[in-house]
């Protein structure tokens, strides 16, 4: 799916009427199959700009088109239609604690059922193949029947992303699939994450805090910073000099020391990403 933004303003959906813009003048064109990682520092404006993609936020000014079809115009029948095509993984997957594992992966195929379906489907999963292989892409096959509930906060981080890999949709809107996982899991994920949606031809767009997953793992970075896209490059042109540029301010204003050197440790992993190799 093709994405199409130009001179987006957006607010996030939790900000008071009077707030400044969390996105500010934002243009960008992503084309259909790429995949593109946005970074920058906590309150960037990352999460709302995947909002905006989405179609859950309506910009106060600007437009966006998704396939050359500009959300805001059409019925709201034809509106539902659209976001049926996109599926968004939140960083805290909105998962029943009650429910099995099985019946929430395979809910990643709800926006392409209809009511019927969709009632059938939380009571009876029709299609374990299907949620067993996502699963496994996350290494967690052994918990498909389990419930929820039991689970670890990386286990229902895991199941979250597992809808993804059921699902019919070519778009992926994907905010911070790590924050819950070890160093090992994280690799892993993202892994799977971007060899499935290339092998398929889905356009990825993911918000990260982990640098060097992003430099590893995508072919287009898009560096974030206070509502601005900073820049908008190529993995292999990223430099670590850009990446502190980006943090610089948000270092010095609101990290710990602890938080300073966890993201000098990112930048020194990623420095013989970005000048010797070529992302991967």
């Amino acid at each position: 799916m093709k994405l199409q933004i130009q001179g987006i303003d957006a607010c996030h959906p939790s900000a008071a009427p009077d707030s400044a813009p969390a996105i500010k003048k934002m243009s960008l064109h992503i084309d259909s199959g790429e995949q593109v990682a946005l970074i920058g520092p906590s309150g960037a404006g990352k999460t709302t700009l995947l909002q905006v993609l989405s179609c859950t936020i309506k910009p106060q000014h600007g437009s966006i088109s998704l396939n050359d079809q500009k959300p805001w115009a059409l019925s709201k029948r034809k509106l539902q239609k659209l976001r049926g095509q996109l599926i968004v993984a939140p960083q805290v997957p909105p998962l029943p604690p009650r429910q099995r594992v099985i019946t929430s992966v395979l809910a990643g195929r709800l926006p392409a059922m209809n009511l019927m379906q969709s009632i059938k489907s939380l009571f009876y999963p029709v299609d374990i193949p299907a949620a067993h292989s996502a699963l496994s892409k996350l290494d967690l096959p052994e918990k498909i029947f389990e419930r929820v509930d039991r689970l670890s906060g990386g286990e229902r981080q895991r199941v979250g992303l597992a809808r993804l890999f059921v699902s019919p949709a070519k778009l992926w809107l994907v905010d911070e699939p790590l924050s819950a996982l070890d160093p090992t899991r994280a690799r892993q994920a993202m892994s799977a994450l971007t060899e499935t949606a290339q092998s398929n031809g889905i356009t990825l767009v993911c918000t990260l805090h982990q640098v060097d997953m992003a430099l590893a793992f995508f072919t287009r970075i898009v560096g974030l910073r206070h509502g601005e896209i900073e820049f908008d490059l190529p993995t292999e042109q990223v430099t670590p000099a850009m990446l502190k540029s980006l943090y610089s301010q948000y270092e010095h204003e609101l990290l710990g020391n602890q938080d300073r050197e966890l993201i000098e440790k990112q930048f020194e992993r990623a420095a013989p990403i970005v000048v010797v190799n070529n992302c991967r």
